[in-house]
């Protein structure tokens, strides 16, 4: 084909760069361009050629970046217009109502590279999105997807209130853009006065603070896996640790446990859950604390009587370099609850990190059981939602790890 025709610059990358991207991964690091022909521009396209000149895929170009191509086309005939963007948002709400079904109210419509938009995160809080770019070449693009976004949803019935930007986050610098986070203005929509909204998952409702809660305000991946441990929690004394804001314990008092103690090191997150408790009418056999699980577990006598233990960390590990230090810290925690919990009782743990692949927790889970000298009997071994759906060939979009196990 003729590149000049297409009007983009070109890139050669080397022959590692091209095994991966020929394997599906989306992503062209430093180092791995070979040579450039043209002037390409921070959030720009470029065409990105294989060792021998052969096309391999359109990206998004940023020097910036340690990502220099993020490549969002393998079909040399696509146009990067509107109607472009918006086939690609279809695609993903349609994806969603296939694998969600009605289960819609608050979900994860876009899921950056899962979902063909690197670096960009679109979450719906009932009416409200809640969007995070990460990306130059997103970010200068932006003002075509959000009101498509809008577009879709509404003629699906979906009346989009608002949509919110949390763009308030570091990495964005390292793509040569500020943080900044607020309302984005869309034309025939008023901002909303408030930034908070009332959702409905798993029939409990939640009182989102998207404007002050941690990433987009509320964590959307654990739906499913809620409803698993509710299942197990009837009649038993739960406790959840890294509550944040209530959805584990809630899930499990729903589920008609006996009594759950909600424990989160923020006072605010706790003051949150007690809040969403009181909204669910659930707070009679519920209870909250303000603590350092670490400190916690081993200070709680075996006579509280908790015998179902739910763990939630944030991540230990954002990097390669400190997964070491993040398996002893699961370790701890998971050691912890091992050793409080009765014969017969039961564990649900989780890792929410990349880096902490599933044979590293795994085997972090088998240490820690013989330390405390009891066997797992799984019950379930379980992953994000679909609405973050995982991508064989981009290992980054597998991330969440969850098991629930009876102690033996």
């Amino acid at each position: 084909m003729s590149f000049k025709a297409r009007e983009y610059p070109y890139i050669k990358i080397s022959k590692k760069a091209e095994s991966s991207v020929l394997q599906g991964h989306p992503w062209v690091y430093d180092g791995e361009l070979k040579e450039i022909t043209g002037t390409p521009e921070n959030g720009e396209l470029v065409d990105v050629l294989g060792s021998s000149g052969q096309y391999l895929g359109t990206g998004l170009y940023n020097d910036n970046s340690k990502i220099k191509i993020r490549i969002i086309s393998r079909n040399a005939n696509d146009k990067f217009d509107t109607a472009f963007f918006e086939r690609r948002i279809r695609y993903a709400w349609d994806y969603r109502k296939t694998v969600m079904g009605n289960d819609t109210n608050c979900c994860r419509v876009i899921f950056g590279e899962a979902d063909t938009f690197p670096g960009l995160t679109v979450d719906k809080f009932n009416d409200i999105l809640v969007t995070q770019t990460l990306s130059l070449g997103i970010e200068k693009r932006k003002d075509i997807i959000f009101p498509l976004l809008v577009k879709i949803l509404s003629e699906d019935g979906m009346k989009i209130r608002g949509i919110y930007e949390r763009n308030d986050v570091s990495i964005r610098k390292l793509e040569g853009m500020t943080e900044n986070k607020g309302f984005y203005n869309i034309e025939g929509l008023p901002v909303p006065e408030s930034t908070s909204v009332i959702i409905n998952e798993n029939g409990i409702k939640y009182n989102v603070d998207f404007e002050n809660g941690q990433k987009t305000g509320f964590f959307l991946d654990q739906k499913y896996n809620r409803l698993a441990a509710a299942k197990i929690a009837k009649g038993r004394r739960v406790l959840d640790c890294f509550t944040h804001t209530g959805s584990f314990a809630l899930n499990a008092a729903a589920g008609r446990a006996e009594h759950v103690c909600a424990v989160d090191i923020s006072e605010e997150a706790v003051k949150m859950a007690e809040s969403n408790a009181k909204l669910n009418g659930l707070e009679d056999r519920m209870s909250f604390k303000a603590a350092n699980v670490f400190d916690l577990l081993p200070e709680i006598p075996k006579s509280e009587g908790y015998d179902f233990i739910i763990l939630d960390p944030p991540a230990f590990t954002k990097s390669r370099s400190t997964v070491d230090s993040a398996m002893r810290g699961y370790k701890e925690i998971n050691l912890r609850a091992m050793k409080l919990l009765p014969r017969g009782g039961y564990l649900a743990t989780c890792s929410c990190s990349h880096f902490m692949r599933d044979e590293l927790f795994r085997s972090m889970l088998r240490s820690a059981a013989f330390d405390a000298h009891v066997s797992l009997r799984q019950i379930e071994a379980r992953q994000q939602s679909p609405d973050h759906p995982i991508l064989w060939n981009v290992p980054e979009t597998d991330y969440l790890k969850f098991y629930i196990f009876q102690i033996v």
